[in-house]
């Protein structure tokens, strides 16, 4: 048994030490070609400096070594030298059979630091060298991937698909590609040729089949992903609103209670768990999350509005009070709160507060049709006709076919 083969065994037996002290007293008496190997052993084994002092005692005796370069720049990428390995892999010249490879690893690089352009020009090199080397049309396909460039990035990833590259993704990365440029249908087809389960996956998978009109599809995948991770929190709000899409409005609910079980602070959860409570006639429910939604985010318009509108079918106008004076109490701003607290305040025959909050929505308000017809009709209510009359006016630029309100509006004048 050689040196490096009784090295290797003690590793694997986790005899570090001892297959330290083994190679170091061979290294003084070591050839060129075993301080080459003991370098890729180092190197193997994670013992990158040992592997460095070794590369570099090479490179000085054979400084055109592209081999030897392309070894130290991996020691170099993996200790986030990159400029030092930029530097090597620049010095291994056109003429080198390693030039290729070097190109490849420059781009990755480059790559790294973001300069998209200076990557996509060491690839395009390296692809005039080697047309058909899939090695090169995947790492293009992975540069415009990563910067977003979806459509470049299928032409490259569909080149490789007959030779595919190790530890590259193709059919999923085929997927996330058409998706994002809308092409869902073609997307599903390679998603289901992945054998990858993980649940970032199934939730892409889900999503993507989701905006193909595949609610069957989102719904197994989504239900998939719940079962092997019920910690994925943002598959909850997608899976009951699927099942709300095929008026499985049961199993919706359901599924955001046992979301907001695992993720209790989550206002669009409560939400939709108020919204689908709703929908099931289960009115207490429906009040109760969507207060808690209210809760965790005061201003949260559209579940302020929506509670509104559940107070309101039950005549709770001083609730509606309460609710918007808190909200406006802790910064929520919103002319719609002014005219709903206009409305409750109606309601309960409190005519001045209603006529304030009536102005204090019309700044904002003034060119809301709805709002101005029913605040002119307000105005008349409370005697103040001019007023009305100017209201009124300006809804009628607005919906100029309102006969209705333009004969009132002249009937006002006569006054």
């Amino acid at each position: 048994m050689n040196i490096i083969e009784e090295a290797n065994r003690l590793m694997e037996i986790d005899n570090v030490d001892e297959a330290m002290e083994l190679l170091n007293k061979q290294l003084p008496k070591a050839s060129d070609e075993e301080l080459y190997w003991y370098a890729e052993f180092y190197l193997n084994w994670g013992f990158l400096n040992e592997a460095e002092n070794l590369l570099l005692q090479l490179l000085e005796t054979y400084p055109d070594e592209s081999e030897v370069k392309l070894y130290l720049t991996d020691i170099y990428i993996e200790q986030e030298m990159d400029e030092k390995a930029i530097d090597l892999l620049n010095s291994i010249p056109e003429e080198d059979e390693s030039y290729l490879q070097a190109l490849v690893a420059l781009a990755d690089l480059y790559q790294a630091q973001g300069l998209f352009e200076v990557a996509e020009q060491k690839l395009l090199q390296a692809k005039e060298i080697n047309p058909s080397e899939p090695v090169i049309d995947i790492a293009l396909g992975e540069l415009y991937y990563f910067f977003g460039d979806f459509k470049r990035a299928i032409t490259f990833y569909e080149k490789t698909l007959n030779n595919p590259v190790q530890n590259i993704p193709i059919y999923e990365r085929l997927a996330e590609s058409y998706a994002n440029v809308g092409e869902y249908e073609l997307a599903l087809t390679y998603y289901e040729k992945t054998d990858n389960k993980n649940p970032d996956m199934l939730f892409k998978y889900g999503v993507t089949a989701y905006q193909a009109d595949r609610k069957d599809i989102a719904i197994h995948a989504w239900e998939e992903l719940l079962d092997e991770d019920p910690y994925y929190h943002t598959a909850y709000m997608q899976l009951a609103k699927a099942y709300e899409d095929e008026e499985l409005l049961k199993e919706a609910y359901e599924t955001t209670l046992n979301g907001l079980k695992q993720d209790e602070f989550n206002k669009e959860l409560y939400f939709l768990a108020g919204s689908l409570a709703h929908k099931c006639n289960l009115d207490e429910e429906s009040e109760k999350h969507i207060r808690e939604a209210v809760n965790l985010d005061t201003d949260y318009k559209e579940a302020v509005l929506f509670l509104i509108e559940l107070l309101k079918e039950k005549n709770k106008s001083d609730e509606i009070i309460e609710l918007i004076n808190m909200v406006k109490e802790y910064g929520g701003d919103d002319p719609l709160y002014d005219w709903e607290l206009a409305r409750a305040y109606v309601e309960i025959e409190s005519y001045n507060d209603a006529l304030n909050h009536y102005k204090e929505a019309y700044n904002s308000l003034q060119h809301d049709s709805d709002f101005l017809r029913e605040y002119g009709y307000f105005l008349v209510e409370e005697g103040r006709t001019r007023e009305a009359v100017n209201v009124l006016t300006n809804y009628l630029k607005d919906e100029p076919q309102d006969d209705e309100v333009l004969e009132y509006v002249n009937r006002l004048k006569e006054l």
